[in-house]
């Protein structure tokens, strides 16, 4: 039997969301150990001047715990 828990994380990019999901789960398993999935939860972008200046996803990180 294994248990997991769950890390709420927010990643940014100026290039995509799918680069702030990737830098977001890179970063993640730095961290944590045993992570197994993620899940988008929102997905944002920020403009500056009237022009898309960033991409931001928040994505819950799910991570089995040690023994």
């Amino acid at each position: 039997m294994s248990i997991a828990k769950i890390s709420e994380i927010s990643a940014t990019s100026n290039k995509s969301f799918e680069d702030a999901i990737q830098q977001g789960i890179e970063r993640s398993i730095k961290t944590l150990r045993n992570v197994k999935s993620a899940w988008i939860k929102e997905q944002h972008v920020r403009l500056e001047n009237g022009k898309l200046a960033e991409y931001q996803v928040n994505m819950a990180v799910t991570f089995v715990l040690d023994d």
